[in-house]
């Protein structure tokens, strides 16, 4: 040590003011990473996801395997009740015969379910290929397909009453299909974008009021759930059990593929207002996200229930369908 660290008093002072460093302050770090529509994301995600044949033939077994045990145990249960009383046998018997008969009513559904999904599926790949082939005779028979498919449905008799006056007056096949669209889709489209507000609004409140952590997932994935069916019976598709399913993973799919499931404030930033969600709650701002992904799964449900592909009529936009559905959260 030496005389002048040993004469030294008082604190050391060391000198930052230096031309070439630059101060930094608060306001340069970087913000904290928050999960930007997480619950969504993982929906998305889960229903999209593909089981390999592997998992599909093992989950297949195991069910094959408990249904065997279980009509094994029901069976054996009615005989030996058959044995010890003859009536409380034939009551067991008759409730066994009358779960048969709804669970044969519920496979009925849900192959005509499959069926009007299949059949809008057929209906939009034609309507694609009639807008394509300009052909007037072509597109005079998907016309006809689409007025048999909608004659059950009263809100379009007037519609459908103003494609047959004006179909005689068009000599451009393409021209016919856009005012068939214009006159049957304009209505469906109508109730479909209603359904993906009201699901936005749910979701998005959910998640920012209620505080549990995975609730959020579960809330979003059953209105997920319930406005895909409901999309679809807009539409015209009765979708059972399976074919909700069906039709979720189409839908997580379409998502997948558009790249539609990454969201950020800059999506937003015309329906909160610039840099609004930087001001506000954690759990305000993922519920804003979480309900503007749910506006894009109503979205892209309407790609896949309608027969009709986007052509005439412009496609509804998130940012139109978060303010409608946001806009008292956001006052």
């Amino acid at each position: 040590m030496t005389e002048e660290t040993k004469t030294r008093r008082g604190p050391v002072l060391i000198d930052t003011d230096l031309p070439d460093a630059e101060a930094e302050t608060p306001q340069d770090a970087l913000p904290v990473p928050e999960s930007e529509g997480h619950a969504m994301q993982q929906v998305t995600r889960i229903a999209a996801r593909k089981t390999s044949w592997l998992g599909r033939l093992f989950w297949g077994g195991v069910l094959a395997l408990i249904g065997m045990m279980v009509s094994l145990a029901v069976w054996d249960f009615v005989n030996e009740l058959l044995t010890r009383n003859a009536y409380l046998g034939q009551v067991a018997l008759g409730l066994l015969a009358l779960v048969g008969f709804v669970l044969l009513i519920v496979l009925l559904r849900e192959l005509v379910a499959f069926t009007r999904l299949s059949k809008i599926d057929a209906l939009r790949r034609e309507v694609a290929d009639a807008k394509t082939d300009a052909s007037l005779p072509v597109a005079q028979k998907i016309i006809k397909k689409l007025d048999g498919f909608y004659a059950s449905r009263e809100e379009l008799r007037w519609p459908r009453q103003t494609v047959a006056e004006h179909q005689d007056n068009v000599f451009d096949g393409p021209d016919l299909i856009d005012l068939a669209e214009r006159q049957l889709m304009a209505p469906l489209d109508q109730m479909a974008v209603l359904e993906v507000q009201t699901s936005a609004r749910n979701v998005a409140a959910a998640t920012a009021l209620i505080p549990l952590a995975m609730v959020d997932v579960l809330v979003a994935l059953t209105t997920n759930v319930r406005m895909v069916r409901r999309i679809a019976e807009v539409y015209g598709g009765r979708a059972g059990t399976l074919g909700s399913w069906r039709l979720l993973r189409a839908v997580a799919t379409h998502l997948l593929a558009t790249g539609a499931v990454a969201i950020g404030d800059d999506m937003i930033s015309s329906v909160a207002g610039g840099g609004a969600l930087s001001k506000v709650s954690r759990k305000f701002g993922e519920g804003v996200i979480n309900g503007a992904l749910t506006a894009r799964v109503g979205l892209a449900a309407m790609e896949v229930c309608r027969p009709m592909p986007f052509n005439a009529l412009k496609r509804p936009g998130v940012s139109g369908i978060l303010k409608r559905a946001l806009a008292g959260m956001l006052k």
